[in-house]
């Protein structure tokens, strides 16, 4: 992962959000969560001080339910409060996190803040989000072949690019990561326009 996370920063990625655990995965045999835990656990400890040297914010999204263990909610607290003044590249561990959560967590906030319904559009529902300043995702790498969503961040990848390499994220290196990055900058990108016209007239 370390080195994914490095080759992000080196090929100038600014955000880079690593989806850990999804609300949904509270639903997989005990024995497999104790083993999640206790490795994400071991992970951050491991490249805490490696992520602060190389000046990487690091951010959570999610967390907040009570069977997280007390030791890896600390852990993950520590971590913020040690790179949250560093002025790199940003990154973001979903964990506990859904896309959906999200958005019923902006509802009510909307609600308890008594925005008018008439005053409600996008970049007002947007800053009601958790962690408002997330950036909308210009590109999703779905590991494994899998080709769904899956929760992630539902708001801010609604005109995202979708990448589906085969490899599992265990196998996932750094020269996968490029192999990505190249395949987006050749996409084009028109939020739901159309490609700008050659000059003597309309493409063909």
């Amino acid at each position: 992962m370390i080195d994914v996370i490095e080759a992000a920063r080196s090929a100038g990625v600014e955000w880079l959000s690593l989806y850990a655990f999804s609300t949904e995965n509270w639903r997989r045999p005990g024995e497999e969560i104790d083993f999640l835990m206790r490795l994400v656990r071991r992970v951050v400890r491991k490249h805490a001080l490696l992520l602060h040297a190389r000046g990487i914010r690091c951010r959570l999204l999610g967390a907040e339910d009570p069977r997280i263990p007390g030791p890896l909610a600390r852990d993950f607290a520590d971590l913020m409060t040690l790179t949250e003044a560093n002025r790199g590249m940003t990154l973001t561990v979903a964990f506990d996190h859904g896309g959906r959560q999200d958005i019923v967590a902006a509802a009510r906030s909307l609600i308890r803040a008594g925005v008018p319904a008439d005053a409600v559009d996008q970049a007002c529902f947007a800053a009601h989000l958790p962690v408002p300043d997330t950036p909308d995702v210009d590109l999703v790498i779905r590991t494994s072949g899998e080709q769904r969503i899956s929760n992630f961040m539902l708001w801010q990848v609604a005109y995202a690019e979708w990448i589906f390499p085969p490899v599992l994220w265990p196998d996932f290196r750094a020269a996968h990561l490029l192999e990505c990055l190249h395949e987006y900058r050749r996409r084009d990108r028109r939020f739901g326009g159309v490609a700008p016209q050659a000059r003597g007239g309309p493409q063909r």
